[in-house]
C-alpha cells in the first residue's frame, strides 16, 4: 500500500483525518464529483445477495448514505431493488436525494445514526433486508466542507459532529474534559504516544482561552509533540482530529451497537459489507464476524452438537484492499479494509 501523503498542505485534495467514504478523481460518477471507493468490487460482492431470484424486490440499506455515490451505483446496477438511505446529516440527505431523485419511491431517506437501523426498518415496515453497506467514518462531502472543523489543514470553528444539530462539539470536549478523560480519548483513539502531554498543554492553554477554532489547537499540537518525531510521523495533528471526531460521534459505541442489528435482520443469502479506514474500527468488525463463524460446540468434540453450527460465512478472506488501479486513481481508498459476511441459516427457534 502506498503511503498517504498526510500534510496539512495537501488541503483538502487529501483527507487528513485517515480516509474519506468518496474520493473526487476521475471517474465522476452523475454530475455530482464524487466516486464510491471500491465501487465495482462492493458491487460484485453484494451481487448474489441482490439478485436472488427468490425475492421479488431485494432491499438494500446503505447505512452511511452521504452523497449516495455507492446507492446511485446499486440502483443502476439492481433493477428491482429498493433502498433505504440512512445518514445522520441532513445536509448529506438533501445531496443524496436531490443526486438520486430520478430512482423516485425505490429508494426512501431517512436520518438516523446507523445504530438506529431496527427503527428505521421498523417504520419502514420491513422484516427483512437482502444486503447492507456501512461506510464507516468521515466523507468526503464532510471533509471537504471546512466550516465542519474535521480537516486540520484549514482553520475553522472546532465542531466536528456528524449531525450539526445533535450533541458536544470537539470545542466542548477541549474545554471541559479532565485530564484524565482527554488524554484517554487520545490514547484510545488516536493512538497518539503523547497523550498526556498534549493533555496536560490543552488543559493549561484552555485556562488563558477557551478554544473555538482549529489553528490554535494545531498551533498547540506542533508546540507540544517532539520535532523529531514531526518529521517522521506525519502531520502532528492527525492522530488528536481523529480522536476528537471519533468522541464527538460515538462512532465506535453505534458501530458495536450498530452490527448485531445488521445481522439479525438478514434474511438467509443476503450480506452485510463493512468498509473500514482505521484499525479500531475494523478490529470492532473482525471479532463480531469471528463471532458469528464460529461453532459454539466445545472444542475436541467428533461431532458438532445440534443448534451450535454458526448461521453466518465469511466472504472475503481477510480484508480485503484496494488494488493499484484504485490506488492510482483515488489515493483516499488507500486505507480501507472490505470486509463481507453472509447469513447461512436462521437462528433455531427454541
Amino acid at each position: 500500500m502506498r503511503p498517504r501523503n498526510d500534510d496539512a498542505s495537501a488541503g483538502a485534495q487529501t483527507p487528513p483525518l485517515g480516509h474519506s467514504r468518496e474520493h473526487s478523481g476521475a471517474p465522476r460518477s452523475g454530475e455530482h464529483g464524487h466516486v464510491p471507493v471500491m465501487a465495482a468490487r462492493i458491487i460484485e460482492l453484494l451481487r448474489p445477495a441482490l439478485s436472488n431470484p427468490a425475492v421479488a424486490q431485494p432491499v438494500f440499506i446503505d447505512a452511511t448514505l452521504g452523497a449516495g455515490g455507492h446507492t446511485e451505483l446499486i440502483l443502476r446496477e439492481f433493477g428491482l431493488v429498493r433502498v433505504i438511505g440512512i445518514d445522520r446529516d441532513a445536509a448529506a440527505l438533501d445531496i443524496a436525494a436531490a443526486r438520486l431523485a430520478d430512482f423516485g419511491d425505490r429508494i426512501t431517506f431517512h436520518q438516523a445514526r446507523f445504530d438506529g437501523l431496527p427503527l428505521v426498518l421498523a417504520e419502514a415496515g420491513i422484516d427483512r433486508i437482502d444486503a447492507a453497506l456501512f461506510d464507516l467514518g468521515v466523507s468526503s462531502m464532510q471533509l471537504d466542507q471546512a466550516d465542519r472543523g474535521f480537516a486540520y489543514a484549514v482553520d475553522a470553528p472546532l465542531d466536528m459532529r456528524m449531525n450539526p444539530e445533535a450533541g458536544p462539539t470537539a470545542a466542548d470536549v477541549l474545554n471541559t474534559y479532565s485530564h484524565g478523560d482527554i488524554a484517554r480519548i487520545l490514547r484510545e483513539y488516536g493512538d497518539e504516544r503523547f497523550a498526556g502531554k498534549i493533555a496536560s498543554a490543552i488543559v493549561r492553554e484552555r485556562e488563558r482561552a477557551p478554544f473555538t477554532t482549529s489553528a490554535r489547537l494545531v498551533e498547540l499540537l506542533y508546540a507540544t509533540i517532539p520535532a523529531a518525531t514531526r518529521r517522521i510521523g506525519g502531520h502532528p495533528a492527525k492522530r488528536t482530529f481523529q480522536a476528537l471526531r471519533v468522541e464527538v460521534n460515538g462512532e465506535l459505541e453505534a458501530l458495536r451497537q450498530a452490527l448485531p442489528g445488521a445481522l439479525a435482520s438478514l434474511r438467509v443469502g443476503g450480506r452485510v459489507a463493512m468498509m473500514s479506514y482505521q484499525s479500531l474500527e475494523d478490529t470492532i468488525v473482525k471479532r463480531e464476524f469471528a463471532l458469528r463463524t464460529t461453532s459454539t460446540s466445545p472444542p475436541g468434540l467428533p461431532v458438532e452438537l445440534p443448534g451450535t453450527a454458526p448461521r453466518f460465512r465469511l466472504v472475503t478472506r481477510g480484508a480485503e484492499r484496494p488494488d493499484h488501479q484504485e490506488l492510482d486513481s483515488n489515493s483516499r481508498s488507500a486505507p480501507v479494509r472490505v470486509r463481507v459476511i453472509e447469513r447461512i441459516a436462521e437462528e433455531e427457534v427454541r
